[in-house]
């Protein structure tokens, strides 16, 4: 019986490192997955395990080439952010991988933002709010100024879907939509690297850029079959709707973030905006998309606990509630009855924050949490409107977690009328993308 072939893509995130094929419809046909324990780095805070999930990533991949149901044609990977692996000239890591929650040190920040304009300024040019290690090329930084003898050892630093790349491949490159990250690294109004990347000498480590649907081979222990060089997670999840729509459209990326994306929005970033949590990306022939981002996943779940532990109620609960207009006018209209949020800042978004959360001000849970998501779309609403302004966007869809929040989908359609809002799925959308990215001629 002749095998089936299938594209194999890992999609390394931070907490769960997947191992998947698809058939030739790019239809999913097996996964698997594994968890790994952080690590600690030289100043004792958590970090990647960057050599064990190398050894699983081989071990892995070995096996599914000695599958006797599949035959894998092409390969290619998907990654998490703000993560950069810093190899010698053999490709070995000299560096942990550095988490992106790691501290920054206070003293150094403001060096470099002295050093580039001044904090604002630096963050308009290169479409990066001020995150401190999320803004990965400042990663290099740290280690040029506070590590120098770990410095002296790096030749490359790639971002972590290019490493993913060059374990098979051998080959070391950069990609747009790592670089577009909110990295620190690029010029968004010059469309090239900033001038502090090439002043640092930190443009030597950074390898070429190659546009994503490039297509390298992976060394012959892996089969010298064609291979990509990585995605941007994120970018990636992109994909599947850019090749099924042919009109404008957002999209509302839900989880522990909502990210807003607008790949036809190409207006500048204010200063106000970066503020507002509104950034870049770069797509993956180096054109702009702009995006916000808000917390919504992680401010839900401290609420709900709260809101659990106040009526005692089992978990899952909000998940039996079913939209009522009655119910949301009065939510609307009880403007005294308001939620403190834990995460967000709605001041932000020149929207009133609560003082506090009094629950026993509500009458039960069900009018608490109808209120809470109120207040939750009033933020939504203000966040997508930074990447909707100046579009002709009729279209909006609505994927991850959220889409199955019948109260949330329906209190957006209210407060956006001018909008069709389309739940949807692609299931491991950012895998799915990477295995689109090797079987098609994207962005060409």
């Amino acid at each position: 019986m002749p095998k089936i072939p299938v594209t194999a893509v890992f999609d390394i995130g931070k907490t769960n490192k997947k191992f998947f094929l698809f058939d030739e419809s790019l239809n999913e046909v097996w996964n698997t997955y594994t968890r790994l324990d952080s690590i600690p780095d030289e100043d004792g805070f958590p970090a990647e395990p960057v050599l064990p999930m190398r050894d699983w990533m081989i071990e892995t991949f070995k096996k599914a080439l000695e599958s006797e149901q599949y035959e894998i044609k092409k390969l290619n990977f998907s990654g998490h952010g703000a993560s950069f692996v810093h190899v010698d000239e053999t490709g070995e890591p000299v560096t942990p991988l550095y988490d992106y929650l790691k501290p920054y040190p206070e003293d150094l920040l403001k060096k470099f933002y002295a050093q580039n304009g001044g904090k604002m300024d630096f963050c308009k040019q290169t479409s990066s709010p001020p995150l401190a290690m999320l803004n990965s090329g400042l990663q290099i930084y740290f280690i040029k100024h506070s590590k120098p003898e770990l410095y002296k050892k790096i030749k490359y630093s790639l971002h972590l879907p290019q490493y993913l790349s060059m374990i098979f491949t051998g080959q070391m490159v950069s990609d747009y939509t790592s670089i577009g990250c909110h990295t620190g690294l690029w010029d968004f109004e010059k469309m090239d690297y900033h001038d502090w990347v090439k002043n640092e000498e930190i443009d030597k480590l950074l390898p070429p850029i190659l546009p994503g649907n490039s297509l390298l081979q992976t060394k012959e222990e892996f089969g010298s079959i064609p291979c990509g060089i990585g995605v941007h997670d994120s970018s990636g999840a992109l994909l599947p709707y850019l090749s099924q729509e042919s009109n404008e459209f957002a999209l509302l990326s839900t989880g522990t973030w909502a990210i807003s994306i607008n790949p036809f929005n190409k207006s500048k970033l204010t200063k106000k905006q970066l503020k507002q949590d509104c950034l870049q990306f770069l797509s993956i022939q180096g054109q702009p998309i702009k995006i916000s981002r808000l917390f919504i996943g992680e401010e839900h779940k401290y609420q709900i606990d709260e809101m659990y532990s106040f009526w005692e109620l089992p978990q899952g609960t909000y998940k039996k509630l079913k939209f009522d207009n009655s119910l949301y006018e009065k939510a609307k209209n009880e403007s005294k009855k308001r939620i403190h949020f834990h995460y967000l800042k709605p001041e932000d978004y020149d929207i009133p924050q609560a003082a506090c959360s009094d629950w026993a001000s509500f009458e039960n849970f069900e009018s608490a949490y109808y209120t809470f998501i109120h207040e939750l779309t009033d933020l939504q609403v203000a966040s997508l409107s930074l990447v909707l302004e100046d579009s002709n966007v009729k279209k909006l869809y609505v994927d991850g977690g959220f889409n199955a929040n019948d109260i949330f989908l329906s209190m957006l359609r209210i407060k956006l009328p001018a909008l069709e809002i389309i739940p949807s799925d692609f299931p491991n959308g950012s895998a799915l993308g990477a295995a689109m990215l090797v079987n098609s001629s994207f962005g060409n």
